[in-house]
Parts: C-alpha cells; structure tokens; sequence
C-alpha cells in the first residue's frame, strides 16, 4: 500500500508499505476520504511542538472496514466508519469523568502518531464509529471538524435563546455556527472578509460584521438592543482577539467566551475583565463523544454541506496538497483528500 509520510519540516514521501494485520480488539480499515487541517499544515511547516517525524498525518479519516481482528462485534466488514482521532488510557480522572480529549496520556491520530493519510491503516474498534451508506466519502472526512463544533457549543452550553458571536468565519467558523443554528440560537458572524461573510449568511448567519469596515461593539449594540452576546466564540485565534470577544459590549454580564486556538501570545485580560461581569472562560480541545450524532445529523441532513470543503484531490496526487500549503490560493478554503 502507499503511505505518505512528513520525514521533516517541508519535506514528504509517499511510501510502499505492507498493509497491516489488524491485532485482537483491532479493525483493518480501507481509507476513503481525509481532511486536510489547519494542524496538519502546521505539521508539514514543523511549527507543532507536539510532533515528531517521520510522521502520517491525518486525524479527519473515513473509510470502510475491509478486515476485523478476534473479539470485535460492535462493527463488521463492509461498514463504513470514522475515526476518533483521540487515543486514550480510559482511567485517569479525565476519561472517567467524561473528559477524555484532554486525558492525562491522550495521543492524538496524525499528530503524535501516524494518521491516515495511507491506504490502510488499523485502529482499535472502539475507535470507530459506524456511519450511514448514504453519506458520500467526501461529507464523511467532515464528521470530524464538525464534531468539533458540536463539542465546544456543548462546552459552551448554547441553547435556543442565545445570542451567539463567532470571531472568524473560516472553516471551523462556519462549522460553530451551524452547530449553534442546530440549537437554534441567533449567530452573529464577523470578519474581514466579504466572501467568508457572504458564504456565513448562506450557511444560516443571522447578522454579518465586517469588522474593516464596521464597528464591531457598535454593530453588536444594534443587533443586542445593547445588551451584547450571551456567547462568544473566538475561532480567529490571533494575538489580541481572545481579548477583543471578552471586551464590554460584546460580550454581555454572565457570558461565556470560548477559544478555539493555540495562540500562545500573552494578551491584556485582568481578573477585573472577568469577574465585573462573572464571565465564564472555557477552553475547548478536539471533541468527545460527538461522532455518533453528528454522522446522524449528517445523515439526517441537518447541515449544510455544500461548499464546507472547497477543494478534492486525489491521493495519488497527494503533491498537490502540499504545494496548497505552501502557495496558498485564495479560493483553497477546505481541502479533502479522495482515495482512488
């Protein structure tokens, strides 16, 4: 089979490997579709402290299940699945009370052990999650991020009479606010960008900001009557923009903020800035326990998902992922791999 493997910053190879044997408790599973991430690209430009090389990268896997180790029942050949991208221990405090995307020995597929951007690879099957044969390959390699949105608006308790403001309407932008529309709360979408702006009002954005343009705090009293958001997400994730979604008028007294990033900037935020106003912080990392019904409202069609992924390339032509990542083309929003 072929793997293609980061050997350093830069720098990939696609190999010839045997296909593995999947173990007891183990499922072979036969790659369909990849997502490419934000992480991965960070991954190949070696900016991700939390990886070493030789390295498969790739976390948003789905495929179909083509062997099955001795003992496994909850999945059979011929299903389709996705895989969690987390592995972990299952009994520190963090797995046994529900928190097992920040378990204490948690590794993460693609990132600090081999992903799949290989033909085959096996995985635990508990780690897989059988999905509809309705859901087409190229919609499956997005359970995964869109898991992340239904986890930090699960983190961020969003109900249906919030008022929802999303810094940055990127992918994962778009992902929270459909996320949040399932809820159905009222979103509140801002950035710099006209485009990502027009593309957040067809995916159900209540209200646009552009934020070159208009004042945000303004904007938000008119939209608010004043009051400001009872949610705010940061999925910017620049140096400085955690304190701009905390600031007085966007954010309103008992409001939850949300992070996405990994910025590691110090910013001006005092205990102050909290505490006037009994803000909750809380921090959000991959997702758990939301594959299972997300694939269902994939399926369901509860998302919108035309246009989420921008671009497909086909794994034999694996090199063009990775010349996106150097020469970015503006209109390169989401890319998925297709396996042939």
């Amino acid at each position: 089979m072929k793997s293609c493997v980061i050997t350093s910053p830069f720098h990939f190879e696609v190999r010839e490997v045997p296909i593995p044997e999947p173990k007891a408790g183990e499922v072979l599973i036969q790659m369909k579709a990849a997502g490419v991430c934000g992480s991965d690209m960070h991954i190949f430009k070696g900016e991700n402290p939390c990886s070493s090389y030789p390295l498969v990268p790739g976390h948003e896997n789905a495929g179909v299940i083509v062997k099955v180790g001795e003992g496994v029942e909850n999945v059979k050949v011929g299903d389709h699945v996705v895989v969690d991208l987390i592995i972990t221990c299952g009994t520190c405090y963090q797995c046994t009370h529900g928190r097992e995307e920040v378990c204490e020995q948690v590794l993460v597929r693609g990132s600090g052990t081999d992903g799949g951007w290989r033909e085959y690879f096996t995985a635990p099957a508990d780690d897989v999650y059988k999905i509809e044969d309705s859901i087409p390959w190229k919609d499956a390699a997005l359970i995964e991020p869109i898991a992340i949105g239904a986890h930090c608006t699960k983190r961020a308790r969003v109900v249906a009479d919030d008022t929802v403001f999303i810094l940055g309407t990127g992918t994962i932008g778009t992902i929270i606010l459909q996320a949040c529309k399932v809820h159905g709360a009222k979103v509140i979408c801002c950035d710099i960008d006209d485009n990502l702006l027009e593309r957040a009002k067809g995916y159900g954005a209540d209200y646009v900001i552009n934020s070159k343009r208009e004042n945000i705090i303004e904007r938000i009293a008119e939209i608010t009557d004043g009051h400001g958001c009872t949610v705010a997400f940061d999925s910017a994730c620049f140096p400085g923009s955690l304190a701009l979604v905390m600031q007085y008028g966007v954010v309103c007294n008992a409001g939850r903020v949300v992070p996405l990033g990994f910025c590691d900037k110090p910013e001006a935020i005092s205990q102050a800035d909290i505490n006037k106003r009994e803000l909750d912080i809380i921090g959000t990392r991959m997702s758990a326990y939301q594959f299972e019904p997300v694939a269902q409202n994939m399926a369901d069609g509860k998302y919108q998902l035309d246009g989420l992924a921008t671009t497909f390339v086909k794994f034999s032509e694996i090199e063009k992922v990775f010349e996106n990542i150097i020469n970015p083309a503006p209109d390169v929003k989401k890319t998925v791999i297709l396996f042939d």
